[in-house]
């Protein structure tokens, strides 16, 4: 009855890497996101075109296979190996990050390109009015349509959360990594992926609220209205 106990410190262990891999990997997404949402909003020529073949590429395979080809790809070729970015990817942790980022970045630029969609037009012609460049327009329309992505977004950041289980399949000690090997080791399979799990419950149950109390604060001028 009390084996979850002994199992609790070695997995909280792993409660650091998985929250940088979580934490990096969204940052890189939201970069990742706000550069091909332009691109899309603006229908640069040629680049949209990448752009949407990228989200289609993301967007329309598992996270796994990603994580596998960002690790094990670049090693298949000698020219990859010999140059600079090899000192990063050989290292799994940045793999990791990567992986997930480029995966979190296609989603959260679907989100973000439909909350631009739906701000109305009358806002751009107002920006453009005022000789604001591109880029300050696309951050008045994003001020606006953060009010209308932040449900979606929390999302995507417990979608993420829970993606980063799957570092440990590159060899990564994170929650999931250290479970496999305590599982390994005592072959309680039931008592340790369920302490995992309830790891993982409470996390998302506590991003959920933040998003939740987030959310209404930026919802707060419809409720007066």
């Amino acid at each position: 009855m009390t084996k979850w106990l002994d199992y609790l410190p070695t997995l909280l262990q792993g409660l650091e890497i998985t929250l940088t891999i979580t934490f990096a990997g969204l940052l890189l997404g939201l970069f990742i996101a706000l550069g091909l949402t332009w691109i899309l909003d603006r229908r640069v020529p040629v680049l949209a075109q990448l752009a949407e073949g990228y989200l289609l590429l993301l967007t329309g395979t598992p996270l796994l296979v990603q994580i596998f080809l960002v690790y094990y790809g670049p090693a298949q070729f000698d020219w990859v190996k010999q140059s600079w970015a090899w000192t990063y990817l050989r290292e799994p942790m940045f793999c990791a990050i990567l992986a997930l980022g480029m995966n979190a970045g296609a989603y959260t630029c679907r989100l973000f390109k439909g909350a631009l969609d739906a701000v109305p037009r009358g806002e751009t012609l107002a920006c453009q009015a005022l000789g604001m460049s591109e880029w300050q327009t696309l951050s008045v329309k994003l001020r606006h349509a953060a009010r209308r992505v932040i449900p979606a977004y929390s999302n995507e950041v417990v979608l993420v959360l829970k993606g980063s289980s799957l570092a440990s399949t590159i060899s990564i000690m994170e929650i999931m990594g250290l479970a496999q090997r305590i599982n390994g080791q005592t072959y309680d399979t039931l008592t340790v992926f369920g302490v995992a799990g309830g790891i993982y419950l409470l996390m998302n149950g506590l991003l959920t609220w933040l998003f939740r109390l987030l959310e209404r604060r930026a919802l707060a001028f419809q409720q007066q209205g």
